[in-house]
Order: C-alpha cells, then sequence, then structure tokens
C-alpha cells in the first residue's frame, strides 16, 4: 500500500505542475495538497509555495517553503524563494541569509538564481561592488543566464 500511496502521489505532483504552468493555480494548490497528504515531499512543498506566490500570497510562499526545509534541509529551492519572495516583498536584507543557505545548499539544480537573487539584494541595498560579483557569480554557474548578463552590464555601466 505504502508504494501505491507514493505512486500516486508522484502523480498527483506531476498533475499539479501542468495545472500551474497552464495557469490553472486553484487546481494545482488543490492537486499539491492531495499529493503532500499522501506522500509529503520538499518539492511539492516547495512548488505549493510557488503557487501561491502566483497568486499573490506571498507569506503562505514563505510558509510552504519553511515545511520543505523542515522535511529536506539540504534542498536548495525553498531557500533561494524565501529569498526571492523576501525581494517582492520589500525586504531585501532578511533575503540575504536565505539565499546564502541556497548557495551552500546540498542538493540543487540551479546554483546561478540564489547568486543572482543575491545580486539583487545588493542592487536594492546599492552595494553594486557585492551585486557586480553575485551577478559574476550567477554566470560562472551559467554562462547563458540572460538576466545575469543584463544586470552584470547594468551595474558596469553604474559604477564606471
Amino acid at each position: 500500500m505504502g508504494d501505491d500511496r507514493v505512486q500516486m502521489a508522484i502523480e498527483l505532483f506531476q498533475k499539479a505542475y501542468r495545472m500551474q504552468m497552464e495557469g490553472e493555480l486553484d487546481l494545482a494548490v488543490s492537486l499539491y495538497k492531495k499529493s503532500l497528504a499522501l506522500h509529503p515531499t520538499a518539492e511539492a512543498h516547495t512548488f505549493l509555495g510557488w503557487t501561491y506566490r502566483f497568486q499573490g500570497k506571498l507569506d503562505e510562499a514563505i510558509d510552504e517553503c519553511k515545511k520543505a526545509i523542515e522535511r529536506d534541509p539540504g534542498f536548495g529551492n525553498p531557500y533561494n524563494d524565501i529569498g526571492a519572495y523576501l525581494i517582492e516583498l520589500g525586504k531585501p536584507e532578511e533575503a540575504i541569509p536565505w539565499l546564502e543557505k541556497a548557495i551552500g545548499s546540498k542538493r540543487y539544480e540551479a546554483y546561478h538564481y540564489p547568486w543572482y537573487n543575491l545580486g539583487r539584494v545588493y542592487i536594492a541595498i546599492e552595494n553594486y561592488t557585492k551585486a557586480r560579483e553575485s551577478f559574476r557569480k550567477a554566470l560562472e554557474v551559467s554562462p547563458q543566464y540572460e538576466p545575469a548578463r543584463e544586470a552584470l552590464d547594468k551595474v558596469r555601466r553604474m559604477l564606471q
């Protein structure tokens, strides 16, 4: 029975993700919650949080990311997401420790995102030297990440 629950949770998670990408956010929330009820994972909590963010529910998004971290402290995505949500909430300095945890996490497929978001924080607090360093790091990790390249060019022009 346990394997059946896990398989059903995976299928619900995948369907939730498809609905999220299609803009069916309420349905995606419902499906993520059903997946979590069957077999809670850090990924499902993180993606439910991401869906809440698209709905403008940033506090709920942060709560889901914290649940993801409780489930798997080595998973980098929720740390980065909390940092990004705090930037959106106008609290860039509060985002720094979360983004640093994302950068130092054991399991993350996109380390360029927290470096880029850290650059955004440093722009917001007018520390352009650190912003430049962060955008450079993002590009070291992912040389094709265009938002970091554009941001780095903008900072370079500001520092001239």
